[in-house]
């Protein structure tokens, strides 16, 4: 009895030490898992290791910083500066030398048309001038007369109300001759012409040339465009996604393609309210020196500076990447440092926002893949 009892007790003890280093065991197997993570790690260095590493710490620097979008666009004028030039009344071009590329200035002669029509509108104006005289002296001799009653007031009335039709219509041969270039008060028996001149209205150069010798020109043909590049501005297409963070007054850099290394400046100046079926919006810049040698209609590469923000930034080499997150190593002691997650913002001249920090707690700077590199290895 007693050596079965020894044989029961014995057997009991070795069931108890094998429970027992499977526990241990297991426990082991969980501290392989938790290193195998890195969120929350830390990393100890010894003195020489310390040093072989060559890393540097730093705290994060209050720094102006801006988030710059590339987009494209066009130097373009605005449409008060873009001129069709067209005739009110039809005529057959008689001459005209100009061709496209051309420059012309305000009032300077464009071409020069004849009809017998523009002859008419001169007759008209002439005898309903001279009609005009007539009706005038007898309108004031009849409100004479009326006022001493010595004829009617019917007569008076008729007397006034061809007097003033006449004078409207002479008003308005007037204001159609000066449509034509012609100057009523220059116009007597001596100076009508067959031909009118057609002058230019503004300063620029001329991008379109519609016509040529003998044509006959209607009322809605357009004879030349004229561009005015005294105005030049940066049109630039802008994706929605980006088109809601931008704010007049936003700085612009750009370059054409003519010569990549010239950058010129210029200035958010109106955003259109609308995103079009392209999902795109246009966005009107001014330029800050208008006195370049650039074209409308050229491409134009810009980077829009979106904000102007002091924020809290790192070195770039600062932040690890791991499992597509983004770390840095925290200082614990002078040996010791934690992998933390942190959320980055806007990236500037090799400087990247880190937000939110809360108090003056220093990274490491320099050499960071190098603890992370540890880090992984004494999880393995």
């Amino acid at each position: 009895m007693k050596k079965h009892f020894s044989l029961f007790v014995l057997i009991l003890v070795i069931l108890s030490a094998c429970s027992s280093n499977k526990t241990t065991t297991d426990k082991d197997s969980d501290v392989v898992t938790s290193n195998d993570t890195l969120l929350d790690n830390t990393v100890n260095l010894t003195n020489e290791q310390l040093k072989s590493a060559n890393i540097s710490i730093g705290i994060p620097v209050l720094t102006s910083m801006h988030k710059v979008i590339k987009v494209n666009g066009l130097i373009d004028v605005p449409p008060s500066n873009i001129l069709s030039m067209s005739i009110p009344m039809g005529g057959y071009l008689k001459n005209t030398n100009l061709i496209p590329g051309m420059s012309v200035r305000k009032g300077s002669l464009m071409a020069i048309l004849e009809d017998p029509s523009y002859v008419q509108l001169q007759q008209d104006y002439l005898i309903s001038k001279s009609k005009l005289e007539y009706l005038e002296s007898d309108f004031n001799r009849q409100k004479e007369l009326n006022a001493t009653k010595a004829t009617s007031d019917k007569v008076f009335q008729l007397a006034k109300s061809d007097f003033e039709s006449q004078r409207y219509l002479v008003k308005s041969f007037s204001e159609k001759l000066k449509l034509i270039g012609v100057d009523p008060l220059l116009l007597n028996e001596n100076t009508i012409s067959r031909s009118i001149k057609l002058l230019s209205p503004i300063n620029g150069f001329i991008t379109k040339v519609n016509v040529n010798m003998g044509k006959y020109i209607t009322p809605t043909d357009v004879l030349f465009e004229i561009i005015d590049p005294s105005d030049l501005h940066l049109r630039l297409i802008v994706f929605e996604n980006d088109a809601t963070n931008l704010r007049v007054g936003d700085k612009v850099s750009f370059f054409t393609n003519n010569n990549t290394s010239k950058k010129y400046f210029a200035k958010v100046a109106v955003i259109t309210p609308n995103i079009n079926e392209e999902r795109t919006t246009e966005v009107h810049c001014h330029l800050i020196n208008e006195n370049v040698n650039l074209y409308p209609g050229t491409y134009a590469n810009a980077e829009i500076e979106l904000n102007d923000a002091k924020v809290n930034a790192v070195p770039e080499e600062a932040i690890v990447k791991w499992e597509n997150k983004n770390f840095l190593f925290q200082k614990l002691s002078n040996n010791s440092f934690k992998l933390v997650a942190v959320e980055t913002g806007m990236n500037t001249n090799g400087w990247v926002e880190i937000k939110p920090l809360q108090g003056n707690q220093e990274f490491v700077f320099k050499n960071a893949y190098t603890l992370l590199m540890k880090l992984k290895n004494s999880g393995e």
